[in-house]
């Protein structure tokens, strides 16, 4: 066995798993990643993936698979940096168990992440969610289903995989209503209920009668919700409601759309960004800045407070319409 090959399996067994504890989701990511960088090399240098060694894959190697995943998987530059960071990952614990191999190990670990535009977050109105939560068929259990999914997500923002995960004994509906859910990076955190969330819930879990370790949310067949599943159940009543509502059909609306809408609303509200970061799980408090550049509102009370005394707030309307359409052209 190769160098490589026994790094790469105490990589994942013992560093992964057994001291960082890290989730099934990471370790399926990054099972991934490996998987393509080897698949991508053996491809290139016609060596089979267990006879690869670290001179094979240098920096020009990974350098070679991040182009591959950008020009022709069509990765984005986001995704492109997600896989270099699993990449550093593993040559940093590979570091430590292989000195021979460090110069060729440091110049993997010295490839930068690539910078790439920073796209304004989606998030749904009022009148938006609205019409969503308004979309599923109430009478039919999937419907209804859906209806206490699409409630809980707007009002919490659970990650996807959050909201998949949760069992029945995870909703509190008692004194201080909560859900509880063990989210990115194994950190457990609770989210208080509103009043109306707490009362569809209570619905659903009446109608729902499973046990307590049994899936909150789950197919016909009893099973839990996979993400695409929900992705797809989301993007479902995101098209039911578009005829009623035409500015959801500009939106490609997202499970985790609908988590940005849940901080923009607590934003709006004038919740603080630190709090908005507990109550999403962040691990980094400046995570949540994005919802800052986004919300046109704040930046139009800043842009008031600076117009000349004499001005009127809020932004210029033209007194009529033919002036209006003089102006537009």
């Amino acid at each position: 066995m190769t160098a490589i090959a026994a790094t790469v399996q105490a990589f994942f067994t013992e560093y992964l798993i057994t001291q960082r504890q890290v989730s099934g989701h990471t370790i399926a990511a990054y099972r991934d990643v490996v998987r393509m960088l080897l698949s991508f090399t053996a491809k290139r240098t016609g060596i089979a993936c267990h006879r690869l060694d670290f001179s094979h894959l240098d920096a020009v190697a990974v350098a070679a698979f991040l182009d591959y995943l950008e020009h022709q998987r069509g990765n984005s530059v986001r995704t492109r940096n997600a896989r270099l960071a699993a990449i550093h990952s593993l040559f940093g614990f590979a570091a430590l168990r292989h000195p021979e191999h460090a110069d060729d190990i440091h110049r993997v670990l010295a490839i930068p992440a690539k910078r790439g535009d920073h796209a304004i977050v989606t998030y749904l109105t009022d009148i938006e969610v609205q019409a969503l939560l308004a979309a599923p068929n109430r009478g039919t259990r999937t419907g209804r289903r859906d209806h206490a999914m699409l409630c809980l997500a707007i009002q919490t923002g659970l990650r996807a995989s959050e909201l998949a995960s949760l069992n029945c004994r995870d909703v509190h509906l008692g004194t201080g209503a909560h859900v509880y859910c063990r989210g990115k990076g194994r950190k457990e955190r609770i989210t208080p209920l509103t009043t109306h969330t707490k009362t569809v819930l209570r619905a659903w879990l009446s109608e729902r009668a499973g046990q307590p370790d049994h899936p909150l949310f789950t197919t016909t067949r009893g099973g839990p919700l996979s993400l695409d599943a929900l992705a797809q159940r989301v993007a479902v009543h995101a098209a039911a409601a578009a005829p009623s509502c035409s500015s959801l059909a500009s939106k490609n609306v997202t499970p985790h759309v609908l988590r940005h809408t849940a901080a923009m609303r607590l934003l709006h509200a004038g919740v603080d960004t630190t709090v908005i970061a507990l109550w999403l799980g962040h691990v980094d408090v400046t995570t949540t800045r994005i919802y800052l550049d986004a919300d046109l509102a704040l930046k139009q009370q800043a842009l008031d407070k600076t117009a000349p005394t004499t001005t009127a707030p809020g932004r210029y309307q033209p007194p009529d319409n033919l002036i209006a359409f003089l102006e537009a052209l």
